[in-house]
């Protein structure tokens, strides 16, 4: 029961954090574009890299929780890791970019920059001395065998919804579409029309990063247009042929003659 406990305590440690960076990703794309985005690529309302991204940060800083400076310079590099890794995983997994930074200052293959990290360091430091305490005090208020079934429930919940986002991701990740040429801009406008047309969980994925950029190569897509370059190739040779073969022809007959 203990293990039971330790468990369900972190996780909805864990969960909190997430559902209040999914709050704070709503709320500032709702001041910037002025519409309501549910965001994040799990159907729930939460946002799992800021769960992690304070975990990693509460363990690995806990002796440093009373040097402001120092906990901010080191939380903002455990974001950036942390950020710059989820990016090139996702990537890799889904051959997908779910977010870029290339447009802005001082940005790492525009998967990380400046802009965002400071906020990250500052929200960390301040998380750790006032937004946690709080979650614990009132977690700890909880009797144990309460907080044991919903932190249980809510983690089998949470995998199932990480297992069928996955599978929607993955749809993405293998759809059909068709580019006009090779670039990415064409390849981004080609997802968008597909997961219009999908369902609404998918739908949502697409809401949620309207700016996602496909790296995708359509190996099929690839094969087809190699074909029909060699066809256009072996048509043209065949051409050359016929017309030099003519050359020859009408050349021998003027000998004759």
């Amino acid at each position: 029961m203990e293990f039971l406990y330790n468990f369900s305590h972190l996780f909805l440690f864990f969960l909190c954090y997430s559902v209040l960076g999914w709050a704070m990703e709503v709320i500032l794309t709702l001041i910037e574009d002025h519409k309501y985005v549910d965001r994040g690529f799990l159907i729930g309302p939460y946002c799992p890299i800021y769960g992690w991204g304070i975990l990693a940060i509460t363990y690995l800083l806990k002796d440093y929780t009373d040097k402001f400076l120092v906990l901010f310079i080191l939380a903002a590099v455990i974001c950036m890791v942390l950020e710059y890794t989820t990016s090139f995983v996702m990537e890799k997994l889904f051959k997908a970019r779910w977010w870029d930074y290339s447009d802005k200052k001082f940005n790492i293959n525009g998967r990380i920059c400046l802009e965002t990290t400071i906020p990250f360091g500052v929200g960390a430091a301040v998380s750790l001395h006032i937004i946690s305490p709080f979650i614990n005090k009132y977690m700890n208020m909880i009797p144990h065998n309460v907080l044991i079934v919903i932190g249980c429930t809510l983690f089998i919940l949470f995998v199932i919804d990480t297992i069928v986002s996955t599978s929607i991701i993955s749809k993405i990740k293998n759809a059909n579409f068709k580019p006009y040429k090779d670039n990415t801009e064409e390849i981004t406008h080609k997802i968008k029309e597909y997961l219009k047309d999908t369902s609404k969980l998918t739908k949502r994925l697409y809401e949620a990063f309207p700016n996602v950029k496909s790296t995708f190569k359509n190996t099929k897509e690839k094969i087809e247009e190699l074909k029909e370059k060699n066809k256009k190739e072996k048509e043209e040779l065949d051409e050359e042929f016929e017309y030099q073969a003519d050359e020859i022809i009408n050349e021998e007959k003027e000998n004759n003659k």
